[in-house]
């Protein structure tokens, strides 16, 4: 599977998603009716989440074989981008934020170590949209294995073990020792990685077609329009209450694989055209680049920005206020994303790229010393 060129479509996706999930949190907070039409979709719009998880997917898949034999820089590569800015936030959080004063020792560990899924009541006030964060690293973490196992593959047999790999997990929330949590005591292990197995194939079967892309296929992919309408269909849709519960209600075994279901078929109408047919003058604008370099710390600092918002604005909880919540939030986060991206996702970045060239030269003394003559 060849390495490709860099896709700069995907940074757009990455900041309409990123401002997506900022939607559909302040939409909770203020109350905005689930059961409405507006207020239907934009619950929903927490499936920009598995639009995050195809994405992740997408890129490293299509960039694996780079890593073979080097995995200890693949690891290092993804410690470096994602670890300084989250602990940034999380030490922030737990410092500055009001909501978060109550966190005993073991949340403050768990939330420092992505492990807040894995542990009862884990998950703490400001960094509670983390979760996901927690199952993206697990992702992270195995795909070496992946690799290791599927790259000798012929490309049909990869293709086909993503997707048995994908239909095992819907049977994830069925297990008995899944369906009998969140319990007193126990963690919620709906939400553990494997019950998203489909929202990263989506992005690794992407990576398996890229170059199997037709010109009549990639024609219908560039009606960009046509497929974000199908988007919000399939939000407005899942988010009715006889596809499964509003608000926080705990999902059954079958409502939670529809949701993931319907989860995975977004994440395929939104990144696939642009995985697949790349070139988009408003994904490619200076704005949409600028806030989807930043996307990850809009991602990560949202939450505990619309905390401060609330009550500097003079809005309460669930009482309304859509709007400048969501605008507030919305410029109050660019401005603190773009900070944390200046000055510590860019810094760590060009740190581990400066030890990584100062030790090839080295690797290759020490080689060239240790070489028989």
């Amino acid at each position: 599977m060849p390495t490709r060129e860099y896709n700069p479509s995907l940074d757009g996706v990455r900041a309409v998603a990123s401002f997506g999930i900022m939607a559909t949190h302040v939409a909770f907070q203020t109350g905005v009716d689930p059961a409405g039409p507006v207020g239907s979709v934009l619950a929903r719009f927490d499936f920009f989440v598995p639009v995050f998880f195809a994405l992740s997917a997408f890129l490293l898949w299509r960039g694996a074989e780079r890593y073979v034999g080097r995995w200890g820089v693949y690891y290092r590569n993804r410690a470096a981008r994602i670890l300084p800015a989250y602990l940034v936030c999380v030490a922030a959080v737990i410092l500055l934020l009001p909501d978060a004063s109550g966190m005993d020792a073991t949340q403050i560990l768990v939330n420092l170590t992505l492990t807040q899924i894995y542990v009862p009541d884990g998950l703490a006030p400001g960094l509670t949209h983390l979760w996901s964060l927690s199952v993206e690293v697990a992702f992270y973490l195995v795909m070496p294995l992946f690799a290791a196992v599927l790259l000798p593959l012929p490309r049909r047999w990869r293709v086909a073990a993503i997707l048995g790999l994908a239909g095992l997990s819907l049977g994830w929330a069925w297990l008995p020792v899944v369906e009998s949590t969140p319990a007193e005591g126990v963690a919620n292990r709906q939400i553990w990685p494997p019950a998203y197995a489909c929202w990263f194939a989506v992005g690794l079967i992407a990576a398996e077609l890229e170059d199997r892309v037709g010109p009549r296929l990639r024609r219908a992919f560039e009606v960009r329009w046509a497929w974000w309408l199908a988007a919000l269909l399939i939000a407005w849709v899942a988010g009715q209450e006889w596809f499964g519960p509003l608000g926080l209600t705990h999902p059954d075994p079958a409502e939670f694989t529809r949701r993931v279901l319907a989860g995975t078929v977004f994440a395929a109408v939104v990144v696939v055209p642009y995985a697949l047919a790349p070139g988009d003058r408003l994904m490619t604008g200076r704005p949409a680049q600028f806030l989807g370099r930043i996307s990850y710390s809009v991602f990560l600092w949202h939450l505990p920005i619309m905390a401060l918002v609330f009550p500097l604005a003079g809005i309460g909880y669930f009482q309304g206020g859509f709007l400048p919540v969501y605008v507030l939030t919305a410029v109050a986060t660019t401005v603190v994303a773009a900070c944390s991206y200046e000055f510590v996702e860019e810094p760590a970045r060009r740190l581990i790229r400066g030890i990584r060239q100062a030790s090839a030269p080295a690797q290759t003394a020490v080689s060239a010393i240790s070489s028989p003559a």
